[in-house]
């Protein structure tokens, strides 16, 4: 064997640790995706309860009862009372405690699974108490072309990925730092333009302004390439790299797009919520099917992250311009 073989070898890591690596990486994946859909259960699920107060107090006993903790109870005075906090995102259902009118009110729009949760606890009063068997009534339902809102859960990945490819590729192919900033700007642009017509013309899954649901989108591309492009600005591949990690390993999948953050393990729902597919999120529920209401804590959190990509990205170019003065002093650097 020759000696340039030899090193070769010697610089190859064993298959042992390759192997390990690997099964550490599937590991950390599968905790990733499957652990809060396997661990998802109703947690402190703000819902109105409307009626007397001792009616109201027989609901709270019997909800905790049948899903301790699971509830977090919220009076009404009335329906009309009820309905109202729905639509404006204060609450994901309701219970009207009416004798003569039973009703559970439900807004699959919020939350399919919780919208199915509050309907198999009417069924269970039903088969309690035939008649007092409560009506179901969808406030807010999903569109008729996409019942069960797959194509917004579904939609969380491509989110991501949009912003994690726009960073690598723009890394990787544009050299000046400013166009690189400016070509994430353009492809959020014109990728919540693409993303939100797909959805919304082709799937049905949106509803409202298609501009709206397109600036959400983009808003969220933006948030995530800028900030993994300041992080490789700053720090290297390993900045990249790091960033697209806690975007795709804790973004993606504490978003809450297939249940409901507060159905997430405990502290995760609200962790996925400040980051920018959880904000997203919300944020598209709110703008396509409640008004906007409620998606007040989204855009603050979107902004936010875009301004840190934008920081990120500025910290970067000075960076880089004091790296050429050391390495150039008799020159002035006119681009990073």
């Amino acid at each position: 064997m020759s000696e340039q073989t030899a090193a070769e070898g010697r610089r190859r890591p064993p298959v042992v640790a390759v192997v390990t690596l690997l099964t550490v990486i599937l590991t950390v994946l599968l905790i990733a995706f499957a652990w809060p859909a396997a661990r998802s259960e109703p947690r402190d699920l703000p819902v109105a309860v409307a009626g007397p107060q001792p009616a109201v107090t027989q609901v709270a006993a019997g909800l905790e009862q049948a899903m301790p903790g699971g509830f977090e109870i919220k009076p009404v005075t009335d329906r009309a009372a009820a309905v109202q906090a729905i639509e404006d995102r204060d609450v994901y259902g309701a219970i009207i405690a009416d004798p003569q009118a039973p009703e559970v009110l439900t807004a699959s729009a919020g939350g399919p699974a919780v919208a199915q949760i509050l309907t198999q606890l009417a069924s269970r009063m039903a088969a309690q108490d035939p008649s007092a068997a409560p009506k179901v009534t969808d406030v807010v339902p999903l569109p008729a072309d996409d019942p069960r809102g797959a194509g917004l859960a579904a939609g969380a990945l491509p989110l991501v990925l949009g912003g994690i490819l726009a960073a690598a590729l723009l890394t990787q192919l544009v050299q000046a730092g400013a166009r690189r900033m400016a070509g994430a700007l353009a492809f959020a642009v014109s990728g919540g333009l693409a993303l939100a017509a797909v959805l919304q013309f082709w799937l049905g899954s949106f509803e409202g302004n298609y501009l709206a649901n397109s600036g959400v989108i983009a808003m969220s591309i933006a948030a995530i390439s800028l900030t993994l492009l300041g992080l490789e600005w700053l720090i290297g591949t390993a900045g990249l790299g790091l960033g697209a990690a806690t975007m795709m390993l804790l973004g993606n999948p504490l978003s809450g797009l297939t249940s409901a953050p507060e159905m997430l393990p405990s502290g995760w729902g609200s962790l996925g919520q400040l980051l920018p597919p959880g904000a997203a999120g919300t944020a598209l529920r709110s703008v396509s099917f409640f008004d906007g209401a409620g998606a007040g804590q989204s855009f603050v959190v979107l902004s936010c992250w875009l301004a840190a990509g934008l920081a990120l990205c500025g910290l970067g170019a000075l960076r880089s311009r004091q790296r050429v003065v050391q390495a150039h002093p008799e020159r002035s650097p006119v681009t990073v």
